[in-house]
């Protein structure tokens, strides 16, 4: 197995160019693919329903007359829910009541103040109109991700959500109809891809347009909703699921081989990496990692991953881990060391942080209560996990007073003609007393 996964240390002369070439990631957009997605959008944009029908025959090989046949009812939502094995309905349930606990407490009220001449200043904080919750169909099915997406929004007031999620062949999964129905999702189109995405953002005469575009999804969804971007918001282009774990050497082994495996199985370019100062707990992983794997059903997957993406690294301390670990700026972190707390205040840049050895990164996808919509890529340098505060904006409230007219009315007037804007400055000055 050495030879499978990477190892590293900073102690090694050629560290920090060995780790730009782990970490780099090539998301640039195959042009085959920018030029098939910018066709379907301007079909739907231009075309409307005809299109996204067109579409969804041609790619998910369904023949419908209209696309009242691709709309699913709040009756059929309800039944998928009644449908599925009670311990799913239950865990599904459980998860939301979590994930809705913790988002409460993110919400912003909009506020308001007043100065010493009677001016007020604030800020109203408004929630979207209808945001668009995109959901992978067909054999990647993650009712996860609708609660994810659709309950922060409906905890910020987002006053319809509408989901579209693609049923190859007609397949229909129930347990995310029914996360939609436990969630409070609005209307459900069965349509995917690059059409689905231009529908949600240009309207069309059945699917309504909306403000957001949330969710994740192929090459062909990413690059359709970073060409829409602008016409409305999308929440992040997304690249592959990430874990960074900084261990003390006194967690067990398969612990740790097992939480690796956590992200390396969702695709070949999914990136885990072990960071400790213990040696000899990092050969303990890669031999946990040997024995495990072949028990995985993704093994060839997680296998790939491992030995295309995956390091072990040996670094000094636990200082120096968390150097290492902000340098990456990994979507997910797991402190799996004696004293979690102590390490936190020398981590800037994660999306997610996992404290603590029982803390599996597992635990936060499904049912923690924290979103598990991360930024990757290094982007959690400057992006934050999806939140309420997504699904609102923000207005900034203006109120001079007379008195407070006139005395900045003096300040802006200085300023604009400072600037040689002499209409901002005459306006500024038609208030002031003189």
């Amino acid at each position: 197995m050495t030879d499978s996964i990477t190892r590293l240390s900073t102690s090694q002369s050629d560290f920090d160019s060995a780790l730009a070439s782990l970490l780099a990631w090539d998301d640039s957009v195959d042009h085959q693919v920018n030029e098939s997605v910018r066709h379907i959008l301007h079909e739907v944009k231009t075309r409307g329903d005809a299109a996204v029908l067109e579409f969804t025959g041609k790619f998910d090989r369904l023949s419908v007359a209209s696309m009242a046949e691709l709309e699913l009812s709040e009756v059929r939502l309800q039944e998928a829910l009644a449908r599925i094995p009670e311990d799913q309905r239950v865990a599904l349930e459980q998860a939301a009541a979590r994930v809705r606990d913790y988002h409460e407490r993110q919400n912003q009220a909009s506020w308001r103040y007043e100065d010493e001449d009677g001016t007020v200043l604030g800020q109203k904080v408004t929630p979207l109109d209808r945001a668009g919750l995109y959901v992978p169909g067909g054999k990647a099915a993650y009712p996860s991700s609708v609660l994810m997406n659709a309950i922060p929004a409906k905890v910020a007031g987002v006053a319809e959500v509408v989901m579209v999620v693609p049923t190859p062949d007609g397949v229909v999964n129930d347990m995310v109809l029914a996360a939609a129905a436990i969630a409070g999702v609005d209307r459900v189109f069965t349509i995917g891809g690059a059409q689905a995405v231009a529908a949600l953002a240009y309207g069309t005469e059945t699917v309504p347009a909306v403000d957001k575009i949330v969710g994740p999804g192929n090459i062909y969804v990413a690059t359709a909703k970073r060409e829409v971007f602008g016409v409305v918001g999308i929440d992040m282009i997304a690249g592959p699921s990430e874990i960074l774990v900084i261990c003390d050497g006194n967690t067990n082994p398969d612990w740790i081989a097992m939480d690796l495996f956590s992200q390396a199985e969702h695709d070949e370019q999914a990136q885990s990496i072990l960071v400790s100062p213990d040696g000899a707990f990092l050969d303990a992983v890669e031999a946990s990692i040997a024995k495990l794997l072949p028990t995985m059903e993704r093994e060839e997957i997680i296998r790939a991953s491992l030995a295309g993406r995956g390091a072990l690294i040996q670094v000094a301390d636990l200082k120096e881990a968390a150097q290492v670990s902000n340098r990456i700026a990994p979507e997910h972190l797991e402190l799996s060391v004696e004293d979690p707390e102590a390490m936190l205040g020398d981590i800037r840049h994660a999306g997610a942080i996992f404290m603590g050895r029982y803390t599996a990164e597992a635990l936060g996808d499904y049912c923690a209560g924290p979103n598990h919509v991360l930024p990757t890529s290094g982007t959690a340098r400057f992006s934050s996990p999806l939140g309420v505060y997504d699904f609102q904006k923000r207005s900034s409230l203006i109120g001079f007073s007379a008195s407070g007219a006139d005395r900045m009315g003096r300040v802006a007037s200085v300023l604009a003609r400072g600037e040689g804007l002499t209409a901002h400055a005459r306006s500024a000055e038609y208030r002031i007393n003189e």
